[in-house]
């Protein structure tokens, strides 16, 4: 067993550029888990300069429910599954990108920490596959936040992606119908 609590792995998304893939790593003893989900130093580091995480928020779904795909121009997020198995869809909508509407998808399950930071521009979802799954944002960006009223949403079944979500009926909000 590791005894430090700061072990991660951080890579670039090999299928959509610009998205870093963070992996922690989990201590298991006779009492459970415990991991790391932030640490300062580090992840600030993957911001751009002179931008810092401001708030955190936390999503709990029902099995079925998905949300996205969701995004603005300066919102940098860095999520993780805390709870239960999430399905997480990232989609470049950077109109001059070379990977300009690419997605890229991963099982984002409690005990199997993997942190996924995605800058602004890029569409983000979400699929949950248990029930009370919980989804957790650290947002960072400059001047006010772009609560949903502002956001952009792509269609979750745009042809144009062709996403592969593991579910065909999904419990949805209105704006993503």
């Amino acid at each position: 067993m590791s005894l430090n609590h700061f072990d991660f792995s951080i890579k670039e998304s090999s299928i959509i550029n610009g998205i870093t893939i963070i992996d922690g790593t989990i201590n298991k003893d006779l009492r459970g888990v415990i991991y790391t989900s932030y640490q300062k130093n580090l992840f600030d580091h993957l911001l751009p300069e002179n931008l810092k995480f401001h708030h955190d928020k936390f999503t709990i779904s029902k099995k079925g429910v998905l949300r996205g795909l969701h995004y603005d121009k300066k919102t940098w997020k860095l999520i993780s599954c805390v709870s239960g198995e999430i399905f997480q869809v990232v989609v470049d909508h950077r109109p001059k990108s070379n990977t300009y509407l690419k997605w890229q998808s991963w099982y984002l399950k409690q005990d199997e920490p993997v942190f996924i930071l995605i800058p602004p521009f890029f569409a983000n979802g979400f699929c949950a596959l248990k029930k009370n799954s919980v989804y957790h944002y650290k947002l960072a960006y400059k001047g006010e936040y772009n609560d949903a009223d502002k956001q952009c949403v792509l269609k979750w079944d745009d042809p144009r992606l062709n996403i592969s979500w593991p579910i065909d009926q999904p419990i949805l909000q209105e704006k993503d119908k």
